[in-house]
């Protein structure tokens, strides 16, 4: 991550340093309540909840490994999601060159963030602090490990918001409980298609799997040196976590605001 951060063409400064005034807390946890998103597959939303990707909770995507193809699947709601003004907030993803490939999505990257986060236990908190800007959309994070609690903090602070966040860990966490009202297995098949699998959700279980024609973005086939050699991976606003700092300056903030 550190090496693949140093070819960005700009410098990583605080996301509260510089969008202050996008920062809102919102006290009623769960008070916001949007329709679903379609996922721009048919046979998909007819197995989601309400007929699309729903709002205000966690969505967990388990995949065999990262870059099978789940961005693809997403890119349909996050296309949309962008073209409404919102901001789609990416973290922690597990390489630059993975998120890169929104790029070739239809997505409007100017409405796109990338949050480098290096240390586990900040990425919860980076999280909690995304899903408080008032012009979010979505969030893709990626977390290999995570305990109980941290999940269900997730889950309590997805349900304060109106948009849609999407949680992508390892297969094998199928194993262990989560709060995330929709679980789903992500699995490749032939070059073009990913097998999708509900294995938790709101009404009747799903038990046949979904394989969906995706176009995977040639970005993602390519080797990574190719992609990243001579040019930047990653070329929408960056930002690093550093808790202090951020912390310091949200009180500043307030400290403003009151005075």
């Amino acid at each position: 991550m550190a090496a693949l951060a140093s070819a960005l063409p700009f410098s990583t400064t605080s996301i509260l340093a510089s969008r202050p005034d996008s920062i809102c807390l919102h006290d009623q946890v769960g008070a916001y309540r949007s329709k679903a998103i379609s996922s721009g597959y048919r046979e998909l939303d007819q197995q989601l909840p309400n007929g699309g990707w729903p709002p205000s909770v966690l969505i967990e995507l388990l995949l065999t490994n990262p870059g099978i193809g789940e961005l693809r699947l997403l890119a349909p709601a996050l296309a949309h999601i962008t073209q409404t003004g919102k901001t789609v907030v990416v973290l922690a993803p597990s390489h630059l060159a993975l998120a890169a490939s929104l790029d070739g999505c239809g997505i409007d990257m100017s409405k796109v963030t990338l949050i480098e986060v290096d240390k586990p236990a900040d990425k919860i908190w980076a999280v909690e602090q995304a899903l408080k800007s008032a012009s979010f959309g979505a969030l893709l994070c990626w977390l290999p490990q995570a305990r109980d609690d941290h999940l269900r903090r997730l889950q309590l602070a997805a349900a304060g918001t109106q948009g849609w966040t999407f949680l992508f860990r390892p297969l094998d966490a199928q194993a262990q409980a989560s709060p995330a009202p929709l679980r789903m297995l992500c699995k490749p098949l032939a070059i073009g298609r990913l097998s999708v699998e509900i294995i938790k959700r709101r009404g009747p279980v799903h038990v046949e799997a979904i394989i969906l024609p995706l176009d995977i973005p040639e970005i993602l086939l390519k080797p990574l040196a190719a992609r990243v050699l001579g040019k930047p991976v990653f070329s929408t606003p960056s930002y690093s976590v550093d808790r202090s700092a951020l912390a310091a300056t949200a009180a500043r903030h307030r400290a403003a605001l009151y005075s």
